[in-house]
């Protein structure tokens, strides 16, 4: 096990370095980014024309005049933070990751020439005076550059974790409650009135995107239902800012626990109820495919208990492919989700995401996206280990 533990470790460094290279390296590459965005801001405005000390700000502000290797160490290490001792000083130049002219494309089809290459090139000695972190290996993630610009971006998921914690918690934990029960019922009860329901429900589960079943949630419980005047749910956030007063319930205050419990069930019922399609079906076909194997057989012809047959013999035995969906849970309680936090408002970690990708804050972004990969690695190592649990058979060398 502990040389099994030592590879593992070794190739989940060696994973996570090459993700953090692809996911940097094509973040700040794809069309777009700061420089567009204050195009589109002064064109919005109606501000005068950008002029060179703008676009050097914006550079500056993303480190868009440093190559992208070195901006990469600094991201990733803390290095070079400043002049190199030794035989590398102040001279090496870093210089200007966007040789050449740069151009804005106006809607009316006018290119201006707005600043003409990198005629001072930027070495190490200009970067003694920028703020840099000492680097994600070292835990620090540097500072929101957009959202909360010159706050650590630490602060800044701290702050959305919680929504996201307990909203994927509770609905992960409904899930699988429900999910495995169904599945199970469904298989012993094959081609019943119950598992012709649930397959119907299943499919129309797993086959609508969650937007989708937000907004149809949002229209029934929240419209209809207030315009109807039956008690209704508010259609989004977390928390309210103002008393509102709903039928047979009486005045809600904002912030109170009954205004974040109201807020909270239509988000946490929609992914409920999606994770449920999926996984039950899931559980199903596993165990049908178990109750058909010959031991299952060979225990009713001895005469053993259904029940026991079920729960003891067939239960456990299907159990172990489901244990791989359950690598990505560590993501999913920290990511969120991100179509039904934006559909819903819900102030957590997806929507952040959406949020500061939209925005340009790529140190946030990054943050994310390394933490999701580091995560999903311990997921999938977590169920490997949990395989030798579910069927002793399995052996980690």
């Amino acid at each position: 096990m502990a040389g099994y533990l030592a590879r593992r470790f070794l190739q989940m460094l060696l994973v996570a370095l090459v993700a953090a290279i692809c996911s940097y390296g094509m973040l700040y590459l794809v069309p777009g980014g700061p420089i567009d965005q204050l195009l589109a801001e002064q064109q919005n405005t109606g501000q005068n024309r950008i002029t060179e000390d703008d676009i050097r700000r914006v550079r500056e502000r993303f480190e868009l005049d440093i190559y992208l290797p070195f901006r990469f160490t600094r991201w990733l290490i803390g290095w070079p933070a400043g002049p190199l001792p030794g035989g590398i000083g102040a001279d090496w130049q870093v210089g200007c990751s966007i040789p050449g002219q740069v151009r804005l494309r106006y809607p009316d089809g006018r290119v201006e020439v707005v600043e003409e290459g990198c005629e001072v090139p930027v070495t190490l000695a200009d970067l003694e005076g920028r703020k840099v972190s000492r680097g994600i290996v070292f835990g620090d993630f540097g500072m929101s550059q957009v959202m909360l610009r010159g706050r650590p971006v630490t602060d800044l998921i701290m702050t959305r974790l919680p929504y996201t914690l307990y909203l994927m918690g509770a609905s992960i934990l409904l899930s699988i409650l429900i999910a495995i029960p169904i599945g199970v019922y469904s298989a012993v009860r094959q081609y019943s009135r119950f598992d012709y329901v649930m397959t119907t429900v299943a499919f129309i589960g797993a086959s609508l995107p969650s937007f989708v079943f937000g907004i149809f949630a949002i229209l029934l419980f929240s419209v209809l239902a207030k315009n109807a005047g039956l008690p209704y749910l508010p259609p989004g956030d977390a928390v309210g800012v103002r008393d509102y007063t709903i039928p047979w319930i009486g005045t809600v205050q904002a912030g109170s626990f009954l205004d974040r419990f109201l807020r909270f069930l239509m988000p946490c019922g929609v992914l409920t109820f999606i994770n449920i399609a999926g996984w039950s079906r899931f559980v199903r076909g596993s165990m049908l495919e178990v109750l058909s194997l010959d031991y299952v057989r060979t225990a009713r012809a001895k005469g053993v208990a259904e029940r026991v047959v079920i729960l003891k013999h067939a239960l456990r035995n299907s159990l172990i492919p489901f244990v791989t969906l359950l690598a990505g849970i560590l993501v999913s309680l920290f990511s969120g989700a991100l179509i039904t936090e934006t559909v819903f408002n819900w102030p957590g970690i997806g929507r952040l995401f959406i949020d500061a990708l939209s925005r340009n804050d790529y140190n946030v972004v990054m943050a994310l996206l390394i933490i999701n990969v580091v995560l999903l690695l311990i997921g999938i190592l977590i169920v490997d280990i949990l395989y030798t649990v579910v069927d002793p058979r399995i052996r980690l060398t």
